[in-house]
């Protein structure tokens, strides 16, 4: 049974590798395994609900992604949620390309009769980058080290948007910025 769904930003090659960087190190460090372990791609997450049509929407998304061209994307710092699953992240700079994307989507959506949940409305939502889920209190600060030494800013591009189905993690499809509507 799916806990629910995800349309995600997806980085060109060299950023998306610079993420599994800090994956790995993580995870050769015995300190987070979670992303690899669902199989998760690096990536940011632009909306998430409980329920969605993917069926329905796919050709709408398809649309809506075709006419957007790939986003500069810099993340220039590290963070963390005050919540009990203790996310480590990068954030990006809020760039106003990155921001319109997401809401541009989100209006998209609510035409479709989509609601948008309270952290994905445009007033609150906040785009990070998870690197690392349900980080031991006793390791928090090793973790921070960890994503100190990546050197920031790290630099790329948002280049596709999918949607997935969790947990695990299951993409449902996914099209590149800028796509052709061809197929």
């Amino acid at each position: 049974m799916s806990e629910g769904y995800a349309i995600e930003l997806y980085f060109d090659p060299a950023l998306e590798n610079q993420v599994l960087k800090a994956w790995n190190v993580f995870a050769r460090r015995q300190i987070s395994t979670k992303l690899i372990n669902t199989e998760s791609r690096p990536h940011i997450t632009l909306f998430s609900t409980s329920f969605f049509d993917s069926t329905r929407l796919e050709s709408v998304i398809k649309n809506f992604v075709s006419k957007q061209e790939p986003i500069s994307i810099s993340f220039s710092t590290i963070g963390t949620f005050s919540s009990d699953n203790n996310v480590l992240f990068l954030s990006p700079t809020p760039s106003l390309s990155l921001l319109q994307l997401q809401s541009q989507l989100c209006d998209m959506l609510k035409k479709e009769s989509v609601e948008i949940g309270e952290d994905y409305r445009v007033d609150s939502w906040v785009p990070f980058c998870p690197v690392a889920l349900d980080v031991p209190k006793s390791r928090m600060a090793e973790a921070f080290s960890v994503l100190r030494d990546l050197k920031l800013p790290v630099n790329g591009y948002g280049m596709e948007i999918g949607l997935v189905e969790f947990s695990p993690v299951r993409e449902v499809f996914s099209f590149p910025l800028g796509n052709t509507l061809e197929s």
